[in-house]
């Protein structure tokens, strides 16, 4: 080990065989924590380069066990977003691609510090149960079409142990180690085809835009490496997606959403989204077909009726898509009130998410209890016009802990200005992004 680190100490290319010395005795602990940290410190410094990462992820992937969707007719399809504030987007994604006849198998995690997760939203459904084992999981994709479940303990056991020592090293930053983990839990969960969402902006895991593009391209290079169809599309995270923070809040903007409702940007992102996984699939010949295709599936119910299946199967309630009522409320509600007017020119994204955190709707520790009541909810976005007293946004609670706090994180978040802000679209680019396993390139046509 001692050689390894000292070899891409100085950015020299390391084999297949050395990265599987270190991914197999890191995880059985042969390698203590000390060299591993400066290895992933010189990775770090020096980065891993496309073939480098592509062995790391194929290697963490076979590190556990690995689900088998070849028995399921049709390409399976999947999808990953590198996190946010408010973005509740599998909760109508899955059910509305399942709807067109893709199977869905989406393998979600829990809240992490200021972002929120599915897992955590979906368990604010009263029954619904996330932990589903690998032949039931399987059993349901090919049954309904579709299944969100917690990663369990046996996937990947090598990212769980390298990513809390990056948490722990502060080399949660690198992004060839960020592409790897992503896509190693995207390999070892089976689907044919991916699509990632990779957002920008302030309330993003990068938001410098050029990390952002390097961790897209490289996503997609390892995806298509390991013989997945795979393709990004860079988003905007500078305000949060919709209206709603936290997670009771954010599955009843979902129902809305799968009711034909719903806010603009979150509709226009899952139908852009879900468009390009039905192409990916092989069941539509270009992204424009596709969306016609998926926007009829809103409106006739097909989705929502995708939805309660998906919920009833997993031990939920499904009368909560037609009466979202029966969700988590939280006790009381604090209304945020302008100070100044003219129009919102920007909003500090994480601290949306900090302040829903303070209120209980993520994790302060590890260990910490979910508040599913509990969140935010914006009353104006980026452009709006704001008179003085009128109300930014509402803070949910149970617990006033931390209200005082929330409070002013939130209101701190909305810049308020004389001139209306340049509109930014939601979705910045994809052109240099490419679908298909073979060595031709196939851009997306705009």
């Amino acid at each position: 080990m001692y050689d390894l680190i000292a070899k891409k100490r100085d950015g020299l290319e390391i084999s297949p065989e050395e990265i599987a010395y270190f991914v197999s005795g890191y995880t059985k602990g042969d390698i203590p924590d000390y060299q591993a940290a400066a290895f992933l410190m010189a990775v770090y410094f020096k980065g891993l380069n496309s073939g480098e990462t592509a062995a790391l992820t194929r290697l963490m992937a076979e590190s556990g066990e690995r689900i088998d969707l070849s028995g399921i007719p049709g390409l399976k399809a999947d999808k990953h977003s590198t996190g946010g504030v408010g973005d509740k987007t599998t909760l109508v994604l899955a059910p509305l691609v399942a709807s067109a006849g893709v199977p869905v198998a989406k393998l979600s995690g829990r809240g992490l510090g200021y972002t929120g997760g599915t897992v955590d939203k979906l368990e604010s459904i009263p029954g619904f149960q996330t932990a589903l084992d690998k032949d039931t999981f399987v059993r349901q994709v090919r049954d309904i079409g579709v299944a969100v479940s917690a990663q369990s303990a046996g996937i990947v056991p090598a990212d769980r142990k390298i990513y809390a020592l990056r948490n722990a090293t502060a080399t949660e930053g690198s992004v060839p180690l960020i592409a790897s983990s992503i896509m190693s839990k995207k390999i070892a969960a089976g689907a044919d085809a991916i699509i990632l969402d990779v957002k920008t902006g302030n309330g993003a895991l990068l938001p410098l835009k050029k990390d952002t593009y390097e961790l897209a391209r490289l996503m997609v290079s390892i995806g298509r490496a390991l013989g997945r169809t795979t393709t990004a599309v860079i988003t905007d995270m500078n305000q949060p997606l919709g209206y709603a923070v936290g997670n009771s809040l954010e599955v009843r903007e979902a129902i809305q959403t799968l009711q034909g409702q719903g806010p603009p940007d979150l509709k226009e992102l899952c139908l852009a989204l879900g468009a390009r996984m039905v192409v990916l699939a092989g069941r539509a010949a270009g992204v424009e077909e596709a969306g016609q295709r998926l926007s009829i599936l809103l409106k006739d119910g097909s989705a929502l009726s995708k939805f309660k299946e998906l919920i009833q199967a997993q031990g939920g309630d499904p009368d909560i898509a037609d009466h979202p009522e029966k969700l988590p409320v939280a006790s009381v509600q604090e209304k945020i009130l302008s100070g100044g007017e003219g129009f919102v020119r920007g909003i500090e994204t994480k601290d949306i998410g900090r302040a829903a955190v303070l209120l209980g709707a993520g994790r302060r520790t590890p260990g910490s209890k979910i508040d599913h009541g509990a969140g935010i909810v914006l009353h104006k976005k980026i452009g709006d016009p704001v008179s003085r007293g009128e109300t930014l946004a509402t803070l949910y609670l149970n617990e006033k802990h931390s209200v005082e706090e929330a409070h002013s994180l939130v209101h701190n978040s909305f810049q308020i200005g004389r001139e209306r802000p340049s509109h930014s679209p939601l979705l910045l680019d994809e052109s240099f992004l490419v679908r298909g396993t073979g060595s031709g390139l196939t851009y997306w046509k705009n």
